[in-house]
């Protein structure tokens, strides 16, 4: 019976690694954009708020249609999405008066495809049939991190082989992924997330229940947590060690990408044997030391190789949150998993944005906009024992 969802959860990992191609790839553009367009750098940055804010509307939007339809069909629409986006980039720029309408039409259709990947995925694992869900979570999010440690080296070899004015090529190779998943999720056994007889939880119910707003919060931490230091690993490398970009790159943002590969693969690997809280808690405060090591040390190496750690402590965060929501509310629903990633789309964006207004404050110092983010990890953890604490009280009340 198992066996018989291998391709499904198989296809799921491949998911994740599209979402990779449609989040990573055209950040590794922008400045080819700006010289062959002539694109000024203010609207090359619309680009990733345009992107941002259209998965969080699909994420808001999949509520009212996901089980309408079907999750089959959202899936193929998904992948169809991201690969029609793709393919978009290199077309709409050379036949559109404005260029940077073709690229915004281009991320407005992928953004769709990854809004509804985000929302779809992780449900679609969780109904299949498998001896530990929680292992099984831990490595589909693994996929991102491997998607996106492949899209950068890849796209960087195949630019020192062919060229960068030869982008147009690869972003047709890059659509030819999400294509070959759509036609796969066309034939795949799917199973639904809600057990037969039973209804999902309707948004009203779902917010009158305490452990949903602790569990909201906990995602929303658990993005910003993430997404504070991910963003700024780069700069971090360029500046503090005076290294080219492209090393700068490998050694800031890859090297936190497969630390934070490592801990959900190490987690999907042992998770039968580590109680999901402790490995949780543990992981808070190790982010917590990384921060303080970005922050507070005045050696720059001690800086970079703390945003490398980090990567490794945030790891779990938002794998675990998704498996302790399906535990504690098994009737949730594609409602629960979808104001779930729109919480974490939340912190992704909340988490670089306070490090950015800080830093600002601060006279350009990013130091201390990452102390200041430090709060994120410390309620997560507040929201780990809050979670356990009501859980507790509902078996009592039980």
């Amino acid at each position: 019976m198992k066996n018989r969802y291998n391709k499904t959860i198989t296809a799921c990992f491949l998911a994740y690694i599209v979402q990779a191609v449609i989040v990573n790839f055209v950040p590794l553009l922008f400045l080819t954009f700006q010289q062959s367009y002539q694109i000024p750098l203010s609207q090359i940055t619309i680009l990733v708020t345009f992107n941002f804010g259209v998965q969080l509307l699909v994420d808001l939007f999949a509520v009212g249609f996901v089980d309408k339809i079907g999750y089959r069909i959202s899936m193929v629409m998904a992948h169809v999405f991201s690969a029609s986006g793709l393919l978009l980039l290199p077309i709409l720029p050379e036949i559109l008066p404005s260029a940077f309408a073709g690229i915004l039409i281009g991320v407005m259709v992928y953004a769709i495809g990854g809004g509804l990947l985000e929302v779809l995925v992780s449900p679609v694992v969780e109904a299949c049939p498998s001896d530990n869900k929680e292992k099984a979570m831990s490595m589909l999010h693994s996929f991102y991190c491997w998607g996106h440690v492949g899209v950068v080296l890849l796209s960087t070899l195949f630019f020192c082989f062919f060229g960068i004015e030869n982008w147009k090529v690869l972003a047709v190779i890059w659509a030819l992924l999400p294509l070959a998943n759509a036609f796969v999720f066309t034939r795949v056994p799917m199973v639904s997330l809600i057990k037969e007889g039973e209804t999902g939880l309707h948004l009203k119910e779902l917010f009158g229940m305490k452990i949903f707003w602790i569990l909201l919060l906990m995602m929303i931490c658990a993005g910003a947590s993430e997404q504070a230091v991910s963003q700024w690993a780069s700069t971090f490398a360029e500046k503090g060690l005076g290294i080219s970009k492209t090393a700068g790159d490998l050694a800031g943002p890859m090297a936190f990408a497969v630390l934070m590969g490592v801990s959900r693969v190490f987690y999907g690997k042992y998770g039968e044997r580590i109680s999901l809280d402790h490995f949780m808690r543990i992981s808070c405060v190790l982010c917590v030391a990384s921060y303080m090591g970005i922050s507070l040390s005045p050696v720059p190496v001690v800086s970079l190789l703390s945003c490398a750690v980090c990567g490794l402590s945030v790891g779990i965060m938002w794998p675990g949150t998704f498996s302790k929501a399906a535990r504690a509310l098994p009737r949730g629903g594609t409602a629960m998993f979808a104001l779930l990633a729109l919480g974490g789309d939340l912190g992704c964006s909340g988490g670089p944005a306070l490090v950015g207004g800080v830093a600002s404050l601060a006279g350009e110092n990013l130091k201390v906009g990452i102390f200041m983010a430090m709060i994120f990890p410390v309620l997560l953890m507040i929201g780990i024992f809050l979670c356990k604490k009501v859980q507790e009280e509902r078996k009592y009340m039980a």
